[in-house]
């Protein structure tokens, strides 16, 4: 089932995401934030991801602070993931230390990109915090999370990887960047967040095409079953964060909902999260078509019964 590439295509791939590279190359201060900081009238995360609307019982200020809660974990998300994916990024660009130089300096710029967008997120986090109400908590540690997802096969990872960075291109393009409601400041951290991302997408599926010719049926079998497991420990992760930041909602709204409209909100939620953390990334993106390249029709049938557990 493995896709062969050209190796003359992949160098020729490495060297078009130096170049853009540089092009995009933006600096947190100057560019991003630029001295500003978020209102408490602000709205974050567009109703195309937090699923707002299906919360009818809502009003106009309840949504913006729903946004707010869920456009502040979207942030540490992406601070979260990126710690473990650029552990992975480095780890495979020692295959081409000797080798493709263009390779490696794709890679390495990759890395230097995701540092700087965890200092960005983290940056994110602090000006939240002064402009929300004080309870939110996210609870994931970053080097725990990595340890964590680093045991699985590096097949797995990068197949991870690749989910993330291809649904970033989606959310943005299709829900961020057209929505005029947003907080402008906001808005900006995820268009200079996508436009690096978009040439990391690309090499992500290289490299997880690179890898899936270095190993075996059997290999890639074990690797399928770790790429559950992984989706599995997302979800974990999604459900503990959906019912903190639905608790926080519920308490700093400032009204009381009744039980049925407080099971609604924390229903919305963990339905909101899984849709923007794992099945936008299948569902509008084109990894599944990737996926089903590599793997057998039993393997891709494993994934889906386990995406629809989801559902």
């Amino acid at each position: 089932m493995t896709m062969n590439i050209p190796q003359a295509t992949n160098h020729n791939r490495y060297e078009r995401a130096i170049v853009a590279s540089k092009r995009a190359r933006w600096d947190i201060d100057a560019d991003v934030i630029r001295g500003r900081s978020f209102q408490s009238s602000d709205k974050f995360l567009p109703d195309g991801l937090s699923l707002a609307a299906e919360l009818d019982f809502l009003e106009e200020g309840e949504r913006v602070f729903l946004s707010q809660v869920q456009g502040r974990t979207y942030a540490n998300i992406f601070g979260l993931v990126e710690r473990f994916i650029i552990a992975k990024v480095l780890d495979v660009s020692e295959h081409y230390t000797l080798g493709d130089q263009a390779a490696l300096e794709a890679l390495v710029r990759f890395s230097d990109e995701e540092l700087k967008h965890q200092e960005l997120f983290r940056r994110i986090e602090a000006l939240a915090s002064q402009s929300m109400p004080e309870g939110y908590s996210f609870a994931p540690e970053p080097n725990a999370v990595a340890s964590v997802v680093l045991q699985k096969s590096t097949w797995s990872v990068l197949a991870l990887t690749c989910l993330i960075e291809l649904f970033t291109q989606v959310h943005y393009k299709e829900s961020i960047e057209t929505d005029a409601r947003l907080s402008p400041l906001f808005k900006d951290v995820f268009r200079f967040h996508w436009m690096e991302e978009s040439q990391h997408a690309v090499l992500d599926e290289l490299e997880w095409l690179s890898e899936d010719s270095r190993i075996g049926p059997s290999e890639r079998e074990r690797a399928v079953s770790d790429l559950t497991d992984l989706v599995g420990a997302v979800d974990g992760i999604l459900q503990a964060q959906s019912k903190a930041d639905a608790d926080y909602f519920v308490a700093r709204a400032g009204r009381a909902f009744s039980a049925p409209q407080q099971a609604r909100i924390h229903a919305s939620f963990l339905r909101a999260y899984r849709y923007q953390y794992i099945l936008s990334g299948v569902e509008r993106t084109r990894f599944a078509e990737i996926l089903k390249g590599l793997i057998t029709e039993k393997d891709f049938e494993r994934i889906v019964a386990k995406l629809a557990e989801l559902r």
